[in-house]
């Protein structure tokens, strides 16, 4: 018999399908870059700040001996940007004098990284090296975690733990673009759309916190 979370992929793939938007990159560096600065803002956003950026700071060793106030200054139509400036840039330091300016691909020496902690790994680690170790769990892939009953946990961590329990390991690289995709157009914070939402019957709260 098929899990709750298999059930529930196999029905969000297809009604999200090219809906999906995504953070643009060339590589692993601006794809690391882009997963930061995405952080409680939009892909939309980033996307529109960092064509700008790249061009600017090509790469980690440009990025190393950049002025914090100058990297401020071209992020700062995203939130939270002075944070994720003072990040970057220290990052940008650490990957130039331990990694000789290249992104690591493991867990552990992400989640070291400023900026960087298991959920944006996750991304990383999926999207950048093909290497699916989980499902990175924001604040939708949360909420619809919860909606669901497909988990209870009160971090990220445990909501993690539960999805990966829940849903076969053939759809973990796409879970968190799915759910995020579902929790942006359909199964919102406030007013969600539980009328079009076709795994509604699955859904142990229909929408209520």
């Amino acid at each position: 018999m098929k899990s709750k979370g298999e059930l529930i992929m196999e029905r969000l793939i297809p009604f999200h399908e090219g809906k999906f938007v995504g953070l643009d990159h060339e590589n692993v560096f601006q794809l690391a870059i882009s997963v930061i600065l995405s952080a409680q803002s939009t892909d939309v956003a980033v996307n529109r700040a960092t064509p700008a950026f790249f061009k600017k700071f090509p790469d980690a060793r440009a990025l190393a001996e950049a002025d914090v106030e100058e990297v401020r200054g071209c992020i700062k139509s995203i939130g939270l940007y002075n944070t994720k400036a003072k990040n970057i840039v220290k990052m940008a330091g650490i990957l130039v004098e331990k990694y000789d300016g290249k992104v690591p691909d493991t867990m552990e020496e992400l989640t070291a990284l400023p900026g960087i902690g298991r959920k944006t790994a996750n991304i990383i680690l999926t999207v950048g090296f093909g290497k699916v170790e989980g499902i990175a769990v924001d604040t939708h892939v949360f909420r619809i975690a919860h909606r669901t009953g497909l988990s209870d946990g009160k971090t990220p961590r445990y909501v993690e733990k539960d999805l990966v329990n829940n849903i076969p390991k053939k759809y973990w690289k796409y879970a968190n673009h799915i759910l995020v995709t579902h929790g942006r157009r359909v199964c919102t914070a406030k007013n969600p759309k539980c009328g079009i939402c076709p795994i509604n019957d699955l859904c142990e709260r229909n929408g209520v916190e």
